[in-house]
């Protein structure tokens, strides 16, 4: 199992650092990345400081750990520079918080991620076959997440996402000790978004197949 879509008390996770990726390597996890949510004013706090400890965590507890970041609630004309400044930082991975039906995301925000290239647009929500096209075209995953409220519309992001040829993962969207969930469950809720069984193998082996693009760029 393979998350790279996760919090901390760096933003609005109950855990911190140390304890997450613990839990995540005694839930048999072999890679997580910790993506806090981030706009402008703390990138620099946060990127800087997850850096410190991933290799170190990840060699103590045998799983590779990753620092990302997720751009939440940026306005969309804000987004690219955004993304910049967060690679320039040193982030792995670069998440960008779409447009979810279950909170205020503005208008535009899918479109401005897809076009900055970050690498997941997040439960991006009533996607349209536009973006979903753009997210092919540009090589950003397309996020099918296990978390309440957000999770609502992963049928309409599988549909639209196997239509146009767009990579599909998988994500906890972890904040708590129990949001990081065993890999049958996570399975059933990709096959409950409407895919097959050889189609979810292949949204897992998407998760693996990003982690090595990351590690080499």
């Amino acid at each position: 199992m393979i998350d790279l879509h996760t919090h901390t008390l760096f933003s609005d996770g109950e855990l911190i650092p140390a304890e997450l990726t613990r839990r995540a390597a005694a839930a048999g996890y072999q890679a997580i990345a910790m993506t806090d949510h981030g706009d402008m004013s703390n990138l620099d706090l946060i990127i800087p400081r997850v850096l410190r400890v991933t290799e170190d965590l990840g060699r103590a507890w045998g799983l590779t750990v990753m620092a990302g970041i997720e751009l939440t609630h940026v306005p969309p004309t804000q987004i690219a520079k955004a993304a910049g400044e967060a690679r320039n930082l040193g982030a792995q991975v670069v998440i960008v918080h779409g447009e979810t039906i279950v909170e205020p995301v503005a208008p535009g925000t899918n479109r401005a991620a897809i076009e900055a290239g970050v690498d997941i647009l997040s439960h991006p929500g009533m996607l349209s076959e536009e973006d979903a096209a753009l997210a092919a075209e540009r090589g950003v995953c397309l996020e099918l997440t296990t978390r309440k409220g957000h999770s609502l519309t992963n049928g309409h992001v599988a549909r639209l996402a196997l239509g146009s040829g767009a990579t599909l993962v998988v994500n906890n969207d972890a904040h708590a000790p129990g949001d990081l969930l065993n890999p049958e469950q996570v399975r059933k809720i990709v096959l409950g978004a409407g895919l097959t069984e050889n189609q979810a193998d292949q949204v897992f082996a998407n998760s693996v197949a990003l982690v090595e693009k990351l590690l080499k760029r």
